[in-house]
Protein backbone atom coordinates (compact mmCIF):
# COMPACT_ATOMS: atom_id res chain seq x y z
CA UNK A 1 0.00 0.00 0.00
CA UNK A 2 1.05 3.58 -0.67
CA UNK A 3 2.17 5.69 2.30
CA UNK A 4 1.16 9.35 2.55
CA UNK A 5 1.53 12.00 5.23
CA UNK A 6 -1.64 14.01 4.71
CA UNK A 7 -4.93 13.83 2.81
CA UNK A 8 -7.71 16.41 2.93
CA UNK A 9 -11.37 15.71 2.06
CA UNK A 10 -13.63 18.75 1.55
CA UNK A 11 -17.26 17.71 1.13
CA UNK A 12 -20.50 18.58 2.91
CA UNK A 13 -22.05 15.14 2.30
CA UNK A 14 -21.39 12.76 5.23
CA UNK A 15 -22.01 9.69 3.05
CA UNK A 16 -19.37 10.79 0.54
CA UNK A 17 -16.92 11.56 3.38
CA UNK A 18 -17.50 8.12 4.87
CA UNK A 19 -17.17 6.39 1.49
CA UNK A 20 -13.93 8.12 0.50
CA UNK A 21 -12.38 7.48 3.93
CA UNK A 22 -13.43 3.82 3.80
CA UNK A 23 -11.93 3.30 0.34
CA UNK A 24 -8.77 5.21 1.30
CA UNK A 25 -8.23 2.83 4.23
CA UNK A 26 -7.98 0.00 1.67
CA UNK A 27 -5.56 1.68 -0.75
CA UNK A 28 -3.24 3.95 1.29
CA UNK A 29 -1.65 4.28 4.69
CA UNK A 30 -1.98 7.91 5.74
CA UNK A 31 -0.84 9.62 8.93
CA UNK A 32 -3.52 12.32 8.77
CA UNK A 33 -6.86 12.48 6.95
CA UNK A 34 -8.55 15.84 7.58
CA UNK A 35 -12.20 16.41 6.68
CA UNK A 36 -14.04 19.70 6.20
CA UNK A 37 -17.70 20.46 5.48
CA UNK A 38 -16.93 23.50 3.32
CA UNK A 39 -14.08 25.25 1.56
CA UNK A 40 -13.85 28.07 4.14
CA UNK A 41 -12.99 25.70 6.99
CA UNK A 42 -10.44 23.94 4.80
CA UNK A 43 -8.70 27.03 3.40
CA UNK A 44 -8.49 28.62 6.86
CA UNK A 45 -6.88 25.49 8.31
CA UNK A 46 -4.49 25.09 5.37
CA UNK A 47 -3.42 28.75 5.68
CA UNK A 48 -2.88 28.32 9.43
CA UNK A 49 -0.82 25.17 8.90
CA UNK A 50 1.18 26.79 6.13
CA UNK A 51 2.09 29.71 8.41
CA UNK A 52 2.72 27.72 11.59
CA UNK A 53 3.80 24.20 10.75
CA UNK A 54 4.32 24.08 6.99
CA UNK A 55 2.20 20.93 6.81
CA UNK A 56 -0.13 20.90 3.84
CA UNK A 57 -2.01 17.97 2.34
CA UNK A 58 -0.40 15.98 -0.43
CA UNK A 59 -3.80 14.97 -1.80
CA UNK A 60 -7.09 16.91 -1.69
CA UNK A 61 -10.53 15.53 -2.52
CA UNK A 62 -12.74 18.52 -3.34
CA UNK A 63 -16.49 18.73 -3.84
CA UNK A 64 -17.56 21.78 -5.84
CA UNK A 65 -21.11 22.28 -4.57
CA UNK A 66 -21.02 23.21 -0.88
CA UNK A 67 -22.45 25.93 1.35
CA UNK A 68 -20.46 28.91 2.71
CA UNK A 69 -17.50 28.48 0.32
CA UNK A 70 -17.82 26.15 -2.64
CA UNK A 71 -15.04 24.18 -4.26
CA UNK A 72 -14.34 26.78 -6.95
CA UNK A 73 -13.94 29.54 -4.36
CA UNK A 74 -11.63 27.27 -2.36
CA UNK A 75 -9.59 26.48 -5.46
CA UNK A 76 -9.24 30.16 -6.39
CA UNK A 77 -7.73 30.89 -2.97
CA UNK A 78 -5.67 27.70 -2.74
CA UNK A 79 -3.77 28.23 -5.98
CA UNK A 80 -2.70 31.69 -4.76
CA UNK A 81 -1.01 30.27 -1.65
CA UNK A 82 2.81 30.20 -1.66
CA UNK A 83 3.01 26.40 -1.86
CA UNK A 84 5.99 25.17 -3.84
CA UNK A 85 5.27 21.47 -3.67
CA UNK A 86 2.81 20.04 -6.16
CA UNK A 87 -0.50 19.04 -4.55
CA UNK A 88 -2.89 16.63 -6.24
CA UNK A 89 -6.39 18.15 -6.14
CA UNK A 90 -9.13 15.70 -7.08
CA UNK A 91 -12.43 17.39 -7.83
CA UNK A 92 -15.12 14.85 -6.93
CA UNK A 93 -18.60 15.90 -8.00
CA UNK A 94 -22.01 14.71 -9.06
CA UNK A 95 -22.32 17.69 -11.42
CA UNK A 96 -22.96 17.01 -15.09
CA UNK A 97 -22.89 20.71 -15.99
CA UNK A 98 -20.47 21.40 -18.87
CA UNK A 99 -19.63 24.74 -17.21
CA UNK A 100 -18.03 22.86 -14.32
CA UNK A 101 -15.76 20.96 -16.70
CA UNK A 102 -14.85 24.26 -18.37
CA UNK A 103 -13.97 25.78 -14.99
CA UNK A 104 -11.80 22.75 -14.25
CA UNK A 105 -10.00 23.26 -17.57
CA UNK A 106 -9.47 26.92 -16.63
CA UNK A 107 -8.06 26.20 -13.16
CA UNK A 108 -5.76 23.38 -14.18
CA UNK A 109 -3.93 25.75 -16.55
CA UNK A 110 -3.52 28.42 -13.85
CA UNK A 111 -1.43 26.43 -11.37
CA UNK A 112 1.46 24.01 -10.97
CA UNK A 113 -0.78 21.71 -8.89
CA UNK A 114 -2.30 18.65 -10.55
CA UNK A 115 -6.10 19.01 -10.75
CA UNK A 116 -8.31 16.13 -11.88
CA UNK A 117 -12.08 15.97 -12.46
CA UNK A 118 -13.89 12.89 -11.13
CA UNK A 119 -17.56 11.97 -10.99
CA UNK A 120 -19.37 10.60 -7.96
CA UNK A 121 -19.65 7.89 -6.92
CA UNK A 122 -15.93 7.36 -6.93
CA UNK A 123 -14.67 3.78 -7.13
CA UNK A 124 -11.78 2.05 -5.39
CA UNK A 125 -9.79 1.76 -8.64
CA UNK A 126 -10.17 5.50 -9.24
CA UNK A 127 -9.09 6.39 -5.71
CA UNK A 128 -6.07 4.13 -6.03
CA UNK A 129 -5.08 5.98 -9.21
CA UNK A 130 -5.78 9.53 -7.97
CA UNK A 131 -3.86 9.11 -4.74
CA UNK A 132 -0.57 9.04 -6.63
CA UNK A 133 1.54 11.94 -5.44
CA UNK A 134 2.60 14.15 -8.37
Amino acid sequence: MKKLDSICIIDDDPITLFGIKKILSNVVVCKTISTYKNGKLAIDDIKFNLEKVSNIPQIIFLDINMPIMDGWQFLAQFIKLPITQKVRINIVTSSIDIADRERWEYYKTRTHHLITFNNKPIKKEEISQITEVP
